[in-house]
């Protein structure tokens, strides 16, 4: 039997709509800086869209299964409801915190967010202008019938007009073009400063598209469509091939999410649920704007609403001689975004140009879409160096990204090889090998995110520039192995003693470390795990957590976002807490540490503890031998541990619950800028 209802852990997508919940929270706090808080209500729409188009089909189809006779599974009572549910509250506090509180402080500052088509006198010309110069170009009217042909572009807005002309009631769909055209526009008017949603200039002027018709509705609507990308193994020809072909099919996936504005009268509904195959999906009513992820684009930045600018922090800036001699030293850490990112690309422009390197490995799974990382391999190739890239094509999103850089890369002479179609390739690692007479030296990169300049300016990672030969001739196996294409037949296939690597020894490793804790724990020694992950959801790790916190290991987790453990149950996981860090930057670093009676065992890497990471995936999880910087990480964790102004603890319950303001108050963010700015 197939059982999917789980007594000891959360469920994955309720704990998900809890995270996004925690991004809300910070659109709601009166002293996150104003604009900030706007970004985070962008954070919290753009997340939704994510969760209708790639968690909703599964939910939907678990619902149906659920409901058959003659199969076995079962789900959750009401998992769907409770999800609609959750959302449904959520959006009541987005629209709350929107409309209270930051319109009217933006007011406050002379910046006026306008909504709905009625404007001030003293702008309504401009208006006109701008939708008669710029915006009617795009306009482009479908009268609706049964037979029409139109199919709605995933997330792309429309409105639905209704008319008529000579009693004759017509319907229309007309686009409201935000993918052409700025969706807000800013006109400033003496000392005031409006801010228009394209949406209303486009209803202002629906008579310069209508002439001869009488408007008698006008409502908003978008539809969210699945975006699963179906690649199973017996997928036959070229991958890369298949995946853009499959690109051009995303858009046209099944409709998870029809969002509209309140009021459509209810025959037209009906027409559109026929017309576009909407009987499966979830009809939502919202407000009058949808894709709010558009106010990260809030054309408005003005001092003090902000917040503070924190300059990049240089940790590496090495002046005599070269950063590989400095690294041959002594290993380096990087930690972004608080550290600047130039030591990394430093790290790839010297081996470009260095005559004594012959080769250069590297894994790409999200590069950024100039990415200067890439324009160095292209050069080192040209230089005449072997340079080998394992390009992950199946990163969502960044597919059609990965597959532009790999055919510019192929075109200048780098080894491309892409992952094997059932296996993603998520490690972050990079390795240099240069020849010096009859010696052959290394230098690798072991990170916990992309090789991505773009991200690096926000995400909180880590990056381990290291000569140790003895972990970079096992990232050198593991570059042979991947350029086989092949999964792996066999844990033992190849040993590692250094790093550990999902398919390979990650799991075991992680759970001979719990283990030992739970033996010392046993023996009435100290024992204590501290991790950090983004998302928390394998079983058999879980599994082995709680056994611990039953022996009396002392467990303290950040989790980001999905956590499927249950923290505070008598019996189970009394031992364990876990506390969640949202702020300006977004975690993303994966850091475990092991007490080993004092000595401290520390690793880095990119493994969430999910089913896909550990079962699915090539992940690298690496130690770190250094002294220095495992003081620095260590430090680092436990000013997150004492953080008590951004942090929320993860209860029994799911709930977001603040942590207790007693003693100092620490944003934990801002004290590690603090401390490594100190450190330099």
């Amino acid at each position: 039997m197939e059982e999917l209802v789980e007594t000891r852990l959360f469920n994955r997508d309720l704990s998900w709509l809890k995270f996004n919940e925690r991004i809300l929270m910070e659109a709601e706090r009166e002293a996150v800086p104003l604009l900030e808080r706007i970004k985070f209500l962008s954070i919290f729409s753009s997340n939704l869209d994510e969760f209708y188009r790639v968690r909703m089909p599964v939910l939907l189809a678990l619902e149906k299964l659920s409901g058959k006779t003659d199969n076995d599974i079962h789900i959750e009572a009401d998992l769907l409801n409770s999800a609609n549910n959750l959302i449904s509250d959520q959006q009541q506090r987005y629209g709350k915190a929107l409309k209270q509180h930051i319109i009217p402080h933006l007011k406050e500052n002379n910046i006026h967010l306008l909504y709905g088509d009625v404007f001030p006198d003293e702008i309504k010309q401009q208006i006109n202008r701008y939708f008669l110069s710029q915006v009617l170009a795009f306009m482009q009217p479908v009268y609706v019938e049964e037979n029409t042909d139109f199919f709605p572009s995933n997330n792309e807005l429309y409105f639905l007009i209704t008319l008529k002309q000579d009693k004759i009631e017509k319907t229309v769909i007309l686009n409201i073009p935000s993918n052409e055209l700025p969706r807000f526009y800013k006109i400033e008017h003496e000392d005031k400063v409006f801010i228009v949603f394209l949406d209303d200039i486009v209803r202002f002027n629906l008579d310069s598209v209508f002439k001869n018709e009488e408007i008698t509705g006008c409502f908003s609507f978008k539809i969210t469509r699945d975006a699963e990308i179906d690649l199973k193994d017996e997928y036959s020809g070229n991958l890369s091939d298949q995946l853009e072909a499959q690109l051009l099919k995303r858009d046209s996936g099944l409709a998870t999410r029809f969002l509209h504005q309140p009021g459509i009268p209810e025959n037209v509904l009906a027409l559109l649920k026929k017309l576009f195959s909407l009987k499966k999906a979830n009809m939502v009513e919202g407000g009058q704007y949808h894709n709010l992820k558009d106010l990260m684009s809030f054309p408005v930045n003005k001092p003090g609403l902000s917040n503070q600018s924190w300059p990049k922090i240089c940790n590496t800036d090495v002046v005599n001689g070269t950063l590989t001699q400095a690294i041959e030293k002594n290993d380096i850490i990087i930690h972004t975004p608080y550290q600047s990112y130039d030591s990394v690309l430093r790290f790839f422009n010297e081996a470009a140009i260095d005559p004594d390197v012959k080769e250069i490995y590297l894994t790409i799974y999200r590069v950024a879409s100039d990415s200067k990382i890439i324009n160095a391999l292209i050069s080192a190739a040209k230089n005449g160096k072997k340079v080998f890239v394992l390009v992950e094509l199946k990163a969502r999103f960044d597919e059609a990204n990965n597959i532009k850089w790999a055919k510019k890369m192929k075109e200048k002479g780098v080894e491309i090889v892409y992952s094997v179609t059932a296996l993603k390739v998520h490690a972050k690692v990079a390795l240099v090998k240069r020849k010096i007479g009859d010696r052959t030296t290394y230098t690798g990169l072991l990170a916990t995110g992309n090789f991505n300049e773009s991200t690096a300016a926000f995400y909180t990672d880590h990056i381990l520039m290291t000569a140790n030969k003895a972990i970079l001739r096992e990232i050198e196996l593991l570059f042979i192995f991947l350029a086989k294409r092949v999964k792996p037949s066999s844990p033992d296939l190849i040993k590692f003693e250094h790093i550990l690597v999902a398919q390979f020894n990650l799991q075991t490793k992680f759970l001979a470390l719990i283990d030992r804790e739970i033996e010392y724990a046993k023996a009435g020694r100290e024992a204590s795990i501290t991790i950090k992950l983004n998302n928390l959801e394998e079983k058999i790790l879980i599994d082995k957590l709680y056994q611990a916190s039953q022996a009396g290991v002392k467990i303290t987790m950040l989790v980001r976002s999905i956590c499927r453990l249950i923290t505070g149950v008598d019996g189970m996981s009394k031992n364990i807490k876990i506390i969640r860090i949202v702020d300006r930057y977004l975690e993303h670093g994966r850091v475990f540490i092991f007490h080993n009676l004092g000595k401290q065992d520390v690793y880095l890497g990119s493994a969430d503890w999910m089913n896909r990471n550990i079962y699915r995936r090539i992940e690298v999880c690496f130690p770190i031998y250094d002294e220095k910087i495992k003081t620095e990480i260590l430090e680092i964790i436990n000013i997150q541990l004492r953080d008590n102004l951004q942090a929320v603890r993860i209860d029994e319950n799911m709930n977001n619950v603040p942590v207790e303001k007693d003693g100092t108050l620490i944003a934990s963010q801002h004290a590690i800028y603090e401390f490594l700015k100190n450190q330099s």
